[in-house]
């Protein structure tokens, strides 16, 4: 199974500018997340998606692989399609630019998932919930699940609702924001107009929910920590330190 990793890399974060490039310990944090996908087992390439020639270039240089694709991209999903929309290949993960300290074993588990359930259009990883805080803030994303690993919903809000029961006892996780997609899946996926949930919780990963399409999570221990601001970099520095 050809199955390739792209990482989309947009210059113009809103809170973020230029975020791909910023140093993290001395190095641009793109080259981290690209150095981290090169160890995913099962990956045969990895290629780093981005609407800027500053990006592409530092990639480059670096030796890796950089495609152009247009600043018009409404999510990191429909970059990743611009970027391999003419490659053979079968399974496509789509990998998250901000996350330096990006685990390949935990990837690598969704890639193995994918590949023995043939089935799966879409994919996932998930990681338990590490605070009541977690659970609360907005900026994480929870994922509820049924009994098989199906993700019945995605939502910012704390969900579910605990009444009378603990958070360690329901069935939510932390998303970790990779997701695996057939490559027919992903073409299909992208040609669909942004749903009312996608709009309305800014989650991407609705779109397919909307439209009934089932997606599998694999559950893996992993801290996750993105870079959202600058005051993130010293907690990422130190994730990649240990």
């Amino acid at each position: 199974m050809e199955v390739v990793a792209v990482i989309p890399a947009r210059y113009g974060s809103t809170r973020f500018p230029g975020k791909p490039l910023a140093a993290i310990l001395g190095k641009p944090m793109i080259l981290w997340v690209l150095e981290r996908a090169a160890m995913i087992r099962g990956v045969n390439r990895v290629v780093v998606a981005t609407d800027d020639e500053r990006i592409a270039i530092a990639v480059t240089k670096a030796g890796g692989e950089a495609a152009m694709t247009p600043s018009s991209c409404p999510t990191g999903s429909d970059r990743v399609f611009a970027a391999i929309r003419d490659a053979e290949c079968d399974l496509v993960i789509n990998l998250q630019g901000d996350e330096p300290a990006l685990d390949p074993n935990a990837v690598s588990l969704l890639v193995s998932m994918m590949a023995e359930n043939p089935s799966v259009l879409m994919g996932t990883l998930v990681s338990p919930l590490a605070s009541e805080r977690e659970y609360a803030n907005p900026n994480v994303v929870k994922a509820v699940l049924d009994d098989q690993n199906r993700c019945l919903y995605f939502s910012r809000s704390p969900i579910p609702n605990l009444r009378g029961c603990a958070l360690s006892e329901a069935p939510v996780y932390r998303h970790a924001g990779v997701y695996g997609f057939r490559k027919d899946f992903l073409a299909k996926f992208t040609g669909w107009r942004q749903g009312r949930l996608e709009r309305a919780e800014s989650l991407e990963q609705l779109r397919a929910l909307e439209h009934g399409v089932q997606i599998s999570a694999v559950v893996a221990d992993w801290p996750m920590v993105a870079v959202d601001t600058p005051l993130d970099i010293p907690i990422a520095e130190a994730a990649l330190r240990t």
